[in-house]
């Protein structure tokens, strides 16, 4: 085994895909977070954008760029992330999952979900990235359960990175530029950092007992779940970091974190 040190987790809320065309302090943050991290061998990615029923994990050698959205301008749909794929990485995730039965897909890719954050962190797209889908038919809990399973990777040289939004609620969006957030989603948003300063997990994955802010929040799991997955893997006595916050069109929060960040 490698003797280097463990590698942090990081969860990129990652907002519109129109960030990865632009230069403001979330994706300026993301990139001197891919600066500040030790170079990974590989990277394991959960991406909001990957909701399946089951689990699987992206086996081929060379993933294709997914271009998972309609209505947006040409170049986001020009852009190529050639990263490459890592069989062996994941062959190694379905081994610590089991007995989660886990597939070895052959035909997703790399999400916006995924790319959209990592042509920042990593723009040379030189390091082999492979994704793990969230099963849809589990509670919070199983999710965030899985995330500790995946924890030697992190002395394997292996970067997990979770990919969505704490709140995503893009039905209640508001237009124009600087739109306030809403009461509701800052709510929420403050009881997450609180839970996540205090390495609360337990309120974390029980996140539906914050009732209608909550609801309002997280009207469907899959951009909050990737969370929990980086909860899961924060080890005792690590903190978490919180690396950029904010809100887009009142109703999407910015939120990214790391735990195992370095002091330096």
């Amino acid at each position: 085994m490698n003797t280097t040190a463990r590698m942090p987790v990081i969860f990129f809320g990652h907002g519109s895909p129109m960030n990865t065309l632009a230069r403001n302090p979330y994706t300026e943050a993301w990139r001197q977070l891919g600066a500040m991290v030790p170079r990974p061998k590989a990277i394991l990615a959960i991406s909001a954008h990957w909701y399946t029923r089951g689990t699987s994990v992206t086996a081929m050698a060379s993933p294709k760029t997914i271009h998972d959205f309609r209505g947006f301008p040409q170049a986001l749909f020009d852009i190529q992330y050639p990263a490459r794929g890592d069989p062996a990485l994941a062959a190694r995730v379905r081994e610590l999952l089991a007995p989660v039965e886990v597939g070895l897909d052959q035909t997703w890719g790399l999400d916006h979900g995924t790319w959209s954050v990592l042509v920042h962190a990593y723009p040379d797209a030189g390091i082999p990235v492979v994704q793990l889908s969230m099963d849809a038919t589990k509670p919070a809990g199983f999710h965030y359960d899985l995330g500790r399973s995946l924890a030697p990777l992190r002395d394997e040289q292996v970067l997990i990175v979770g990919s969505g939004n704490v709140v995503h609620n893009l039905m209640l969006m508001q237009r124009g530029v600087g739109a306030p957030a809403y009461e509701w989603a800052r709510r929420f948003n403050e009881a997450v950092r609180a839970a996540l300063a205090s390495a609360d997990h337990q309120s974390l994955v029980e996140f539906e007992r914050l009732g209608e802010d909550a609801r309002l929040a997280v009207p469907t799991p899959e951009h909050y779940l990737p969370l929990l997955y980086i909860a899961g893997l924060q080890a005792e006595g690590e903190t978490m970091a919180f690396v950029v916050d904010g809100y887009e069109a009142g109703s999407l929060g910015m939120l990214s974190v790391a735990a195992g960040m370095s002091a330096g």
